[in-house]
């Protein structure tokens, strides 16, 4: 919306047309029960259903927009009414004493030629017509008396037969609109029309299908901008008013829901109810302005209408004293939607009476928030905007909440010393034109240098929490020029770093608020060097500067080469220590000197792993003993896993011969080697050969160490291997 928009809303004066032709006096087709007759008896004959005619629906509709309007702008929102048959029949004026329901209910019925044409002619020499507000502003002695804007609407019910008639209704509004403009420029009392939008609602009957084509706002010259709506009589052209009225006088829309109240048939239970109430738009501005998941978890589509509510949970009702004011931001009148309903009524009688409800938002993280406050004043309603931020007056708190991390992580000192170097003041002297660069030029290269690398957190760098031991540096680097001493002040910044590393002498940072343990000797130097080489590259802009960077790198690269050199000192140390063990493996076996242990050699050693594919093709060296020795001496030891093609067989004569070589270096069982043999395979042994007889009345007790065997003496046990 442009500045002229709101200065001069179109919404300052709007005209009713209403089509009172006797195709309104059809009935919509949209019955309603008329017999509430609760005790029926048996000869009891029903009323019949009614139906409401297109001009009751018409009238009921706009009475209801002007009720809304009228309850929320009790000033500055004027609102004419226009009666179109034989004539145009005007019931109300501009006068801030017709602006009001009981003025605009009393219409009485004409005959005679009808056409809506009338009531659309009267409109617009309405329109010319000065308002109070207006009227002020162009007799006021200022100089802006001569560019008061006339932006207004015309809202049209009536009913065309196709889209070729609504053609030609728009035509001729505008051909009346230009000829009454002509009229205006010419007389002192009139005001020109700067522009007007025309809303044009097509009504019809229920049982009949329109041929009239509706269509959103679209203008069709530089003063007209016309829209179509057709919508049926029954129900529908009174949500479509409500629907209109949002955008015409940017209303919002919330739902209280959750409303205890007591049923009309029983007292003694209650259910909770939904009342929809209409308001400014701004009272939802710092709430759908905040976290996108929690303004989504509120808004809904209103069922049987084009247009979102903001719902929000009925909380406990208190009195509204002083002594429990609420902190709010914002204050705006409000209406109910339904005004006959009896929820309506009972809210709107709760609130009268002293009483205030506070409304609850859901959160999407869970819980939920007091947003809004229902309190009125002087007999008058008002919906009031709580503060849900953080209030100034409050202290920071150190959590972390979203971008920019903790609140108590900003770097706000440093950030007050880069507005204190660079602040704005008057020029005192007047400026030399003939200069190239200008005062404001060279402040945005300058705040340009110092913003360059500027980490916004402490907890993003590391460089500027070590101003002990990088000062000067940062300031010398971020000026346009810099002196040989300047740049020698910065060289010995960065030896006295590189003494400190060789020294293994940690970095003292400042607490920042870190749990815990903080990064090891080296990750610190690592970090710094980083970061200090990125600061550095950043600010390069003349040699001086690059002198600077060429000696980090240098002195970088110099302590690089070192630690390499030690690196490959200590590599060939753990070389040599391997070759010597790999020599160990590759002598013969002292136990089997007829066993070949061939030594891997250093290559195969570090390139084959069990992740290493088999070769594709392997010719046999003759240092590999043969199939045969390795049956006899199974897999040799330090040769790759894929030291040849190895086939089913291989595997299973290279398992069964570890198996027997470690049942050849086993001691064997002296049973199995002593036992007598049987018929059926295996053998035979007696399980305690060194068991004596003795005198111990029948049983003798044998104890080795902590266990005890018992045997019957005259038995001998004997065990099958």
């Amino acid at each position: 919306m442009s500045l002229y928009e709101k200065m001069y809303p179109s919404n300052h004066k709007t005209v009713f047309v209403l089509d009172h032709t006797p195709y309104f006096g059809i009935s919509c087709e949209c019955l309603i029960e008329f017999d509430f007759t609760k005790s029926r008896g048996p000869a009891f004959i029903p009323l019949a259903p009614i139906s409401k005619s297109l001009w009751t629906c018409s009238v009921e509709a706009a009475i209801e927009y002007c009720r809304i309007v009228w309850d929320l702008f009790p000033q500055g929102k004027l609102i004419r009414f226009v009666v179109s048959d034989t004539t145009a029949h005007i019931l109300n004026t501009w006068s801030p004493s017709h602006q009001n329901l009981s003025h605009v209910s009393y219409s009485t019925f004409y005959q005679g030629e009808f056409s809506v044409i009338h009531g659309l002619r009267a409109a617009i020499e309405a329109l010319c017509q000065c308002s109070d507000i207006q009227h002020e502003k162009r007799t006021s002695l200022t100089e802006n008396a001569s560019k008061v804007l006339n932006r207004c609407r015309v809202i049209c019910i009536t009913s065309a037969r196709d889209n070729s008639s609504m053609k030609s209704l728009k035509e001729i509004f505008q051909n009346v609109l230009i000829q009454q403009n002509k009229i205006a420029a010419g007389s002192d009392q009139l005001i020109t029309v700067h522009h007007c939008h025309l809303v044009i609602i097509n009504v019809y009957p229920n049982n009949v299908e329109s041929q009239v084509t509706g269509h959103p706002p679209k203008d069709l010259s530089a003063i007209l901008t016309t829209e179509v709506h057709s919508v049926k009589a029954g129900g529908q052209i009174a949500s479509k008013l409500s629907n209109l009225i949002l955008n015409h006088y940017d209303l919002g829309s919330t739902t209280v829901t959750g409303i205890p109240m007591k049923e009309e048939q029983n007292a003694s239970s209650s259910a909770n109810y939904d009342v929809e109430i209409f308001h400014s738009s701004a009272a939802h501005t710092s709430i759908l302005k905040g976290n996108a998941a929690d303004s989504a978890l509120i808004r809904t589509q209103r069922e049987g209408a084009d247009y979102e509510t903001v719902t929000l949970k009925w909380c406990t009702p208190r009195g509204c004293s002083a002594s429990e004011m609420q902190n709010c931001i914002a204050m705006h009148r409000i209406t109910p939607v339904d005004v006959n309903s009896r929820p309506s009524s009972c809210l709107i009688n709760f609130l009268l009476n002293g009483r205030s409800v506070m409304l609850e938002m859901p959160r999407k993280s869970g819980g939920k928030m007091i947003s809004h406050l229902l309190a009125a004043h002087g007999g008058e309603i008002f919906v009031h905007t709580l503060v849900t931020a953080r209030s100034v007056l409050e202290d920071p708190p150190s959590i972390s909440e979203g971008c920019g991390g903790r609140v108590t992580d900003y770097r706000i000192t440093d950030f007050g010393v880069l507005m204190q170097n660079n602040k704005l003041v008057p020029l005192k002297r007047k400026f030399d034109k003939t200069h190239t660069e200008t005062p404001l030029s060279r402040m945005r290269s300058r705040l340009d240098r110092h913003t360059k690398y500027w980490p916004i957190t402490i907890s993003s760098t590391f460089i500027f929490n070590l101003k002990n031991y990088i000062d000067p540096l940062p300031a010398l680097l971020v000026k346009e020029e810099m002196t040989d001493e300047e740049v020698v002040k910065c060289k010995q910044v960065i030896y006295s770093l590189i003494n400190l590393e060789t020294k293994h002498e940690p970095l003292q940072t400042p607490n920042m608020g870190q749990r815990g343990k903080g990064p090891k000797r080296e990750e610190q130097y690592r970090i710094m060097w980083n970061e200090l080489e990125t600061f550095l590259r950043a600010n390069c802009r003349t040699d001086q500067h690059n002198r600077v960077l060429n000696c980090l790198l240098e002195c970088r690269n110099k302590s690089d080469d070192e630690k390499n050199k030690l690196e490959k000192k200590d590599d060939k140390v753990e070389l040599d220590q391997a070759l010597r063990e790999l020599d160990q493996f590759g002598k013969f076996s002292e136990a089997s000197p007829n066993e070949y242990v061939p030594r891997a050699t250093v290559i195969r050693a570090t390139t084959d792993s069990p992740m290493s594919p088999p070769p594709i093709s392997m010719t046999p060296s003759p240092s590999v003993p043969s199939r045969p020795s390795l049956l006899r001496s199974g897999p040799t030891a330090g040769g790759s896993i894929y030291s040849g093609p190895r086939t089913v067989l291989d595997i299973w004569v290279s398992r069964t011969s570890t198996e027997q070589r470690s049942r050849d270096m086993r001691q064997e069982f002296a049973g199995r080697l002593n036992g007598d043999a049987i018929a059926g395979g295996g053998s035979i042994t007696k399980l305690y050969p060194n068991l004596k007889d003795s005198d111990c009345g029948g049983r003798e007790m044998h104890i080795d160490g902590e266990g005890a065997d018992v045997t019957p003496q005259s038995s001998s046990s004997r065990v099958s291997i």
